[in-house]
């Protein structure tokens, strides 16, 4: 084989071996994934000592190899601490972060019986909470502001989306809470 392609191949076991190796820290995996590590180590055993010429492959191939060793470094930590009974597997919490990567971005559907007003009230306490959550003062968070600042963006948003049918939520982009709109599900 020729370095190009030992090259790919090295990157595409050690991306698939970190994906293991995280799997088997969560619980996913039964079995630490040695044959894996195996075959990821005897590929970059194969081309150390050797002179690489080309500039591209040579500087690819010590990134990947930079890029093992802080992942082995960390599968260690990990594994002394499963040793000695201090790491908790939170397959909960991954599930959770599983899902949410995989689903798009959608607007919980309304209850039939929410009104404009029980929106509001709902806005203002999330968007409180959310503050709360990102230390920032909440004091200033009144009912007439977000009402205001929904009203200022709805002409705006009708236009781009086509519709008047809008549902509104709180979420937190770099660190601070935002009002983000979308269509209303009926």
């Amino acid at each position: 084989m020729a370095i190009a392609d030992d090259i790919t191949l090295l990157e595409q076991k050690l991306n698939g071996l970190i994906i293991k190796y995280e799997h088997y820290f969560i619980g996913l995996e039964k079995r630490e994934p040695l044959l894996l590590l195996g075959e990821v180590e005897k590929l970059v055993r194969r081309y150390t000592g050797v002179p690489i010429n080309n500039t591209m492959y040579k500087h690819r191939f010590n990134m990947l190899v930079a890029r093992l060793n802080t992942y082995r470094e960390h599968w260690n930590r990990i594994l002394k601490l499963m040793e000695e009974g201090r790491y908790s597997r939170d397959r909960f919490i991954s599930d959770l972060h599983l899902r949410q990567k995989d689903k798009p971005e959608r607007i919980p559907p309304e209850a039939p019986h929410a009104t404009a007003e029980s929106d509001i009230d709902r806005l203002v306490h999330e968007f409180r909470e959310a503050r709360k959550a990102c230390n920032l003062p909440v004091d200033k968070i009144t009912r007439e502001l977000v009402t205001a600042t929904i009203e200022k963006q709805k002409p705006l948003l009708a236009a781009k989306l086509g519709t008047e049918n809008l549902a509104f939520r709180v979420v937190i982009e770099d660190g601070k809470p935002k009002l983000k709109a979308g269509l209303r599900k009926h």
